[in-house]
């Protein structure tokens, strides 16, 4: 029981310095800026909902997607463990968007012209970006035949949501109680835990790879 309450422990906190809802919310601001309360709050739940199911689609079929093109365990640790790392550096840095998460030219254009930012770039890739795409795949690969351990990948990631819509919800309130300053710093603080997590991912995959003992 202990094991599978220290799984479960380990994925939430993941996720949650991975999403990093907290250094969403200033972009999810300006993002909705001029808009309604209501639109907010209905970009808010779309938004969440559908980085949810994004996100689902990927935990419960990634598992496959390696299999089917033969990538193994321990590279997919290394590919994440190095992903993971690029936006674990820009969080460190309390730069605007992480390099995995930001968009190009056009993209931000585009957004410019949308009233519905809820998909993109909220969702994607603000939400469910490459990183927290590539550490429910590793878990659920990991945790292969232990379906204890699988169901709390998902419950994580559902509490992780239930959370993202919460913060988003209340943005404004937020962000005025926190400020600029008190977002950086957790987000700093978050960057160096997931630093130490994308190190951990990188070296047992070495490990892995290379039956180190």
């Amino acid at each position: 029981m202990n094991d599978i309450l220290n799984t479960a422990v380990v994925v939430f906190w993941s996720l949650f310095f991975t999403i990093d809802v907290l250094g969403t919310t200033p972009i999810f601001i300006s993002l909705t800026a001029g808009g309604t309360r209501d639109y907010q709050k209905r970009m808010a739940k779309k938004g969440a909902l559908t980085a949810f199911f994004i996100l689902l689609v990927f935990t419960l079929s990634g598992s496959l997607v390696l299999d089917m093109f033969g990538i193994s365990l321990p590279a997919f640790r290394i590919a994440g463990g190095i992903l993971l790392l690029l936006l674990s550096i820009g969080m460190v840095m309390a730069t605007p968007e992480a390099p995995i998460k930001s968009t190009n030219k056009e993209e931000k254009e585009e957004t410019l012209h949308r009233d519905d930012i809820s998909v993109f770039p909220l969702a994607i890739p603000l939400l469910s970006g490459p990183a927290a795409i590539t550490m429910l795949i590793l878990f659920m690969k990991q945790f292969e035949g232990v379906p204890l351990k699988q169901l709390m990948v998902i419950l994580a990631l559902i509490s992780n949501i239930v959370i993202c819509w919460i913060v988003l919800t209340f943005a404004s309130k937020i962000s005025r109680f926190l400020g600029r300053t008190g977002i950086n710093v957790l987000t700093r603080i978050f960057g160096i835990l997931l630093t130490a997590l994308a190190c951990q991912f990188f070296i047992d995959g070495v490990i892995e790879a290379f039956k180190i003992n």
